[in-house]
């Protein structure tokens, strides 16, 4: 699990270009939502080792979150081969994110 967010937002080509599931995590180091879902996160991501996690720091002015459309943080977009197949806004449960990171670990949409 990633527990950084990335000093350089990667762009939207970028994220597009990435081959395998990954997991785009949107959010902040100080929103008391993000900080909750951490061990949730953890616990998913632990049984899909090797799965890409990429944590980007979100906010106004941010142009790969508008681009995602992401309104709340935090804001879990699945993808597969660089397109989005899910996505699980303030994850409440393991079991939410668990489902997500199999479905695109398995490649069934």
């Amino acid at each position: 699990m990633n527990t950084v967010y990335a000093q350089t937002e990667p762009s939207r080509a970028e994220i597009e270009a990435l081959g395998g599931p990954t997991l785009l995590e949107f959010g902040t180091p100080w929103c008391g939502y993000c900080r909750a879902a951490q061990p949730l996160i953890g616990q998913a991501l632990a049984s899909h080792n090797g799965m890409r996690h990429i944590k980007v720091e979100d906010g106004s002015g941010r142009p790969l979150g508008r681009s995602f459309g992401v309104k709340l943080w935090p804001t879990l977009v699945f993808l597969k081969d660089g397109k989005e197949e899910t996505r699980v806004v303030r994850p409440q449960s393991f079991d939410q994110v668990q489902q997500a990171l199999n479905r695109i670990a398995s490649g069934t949409a």
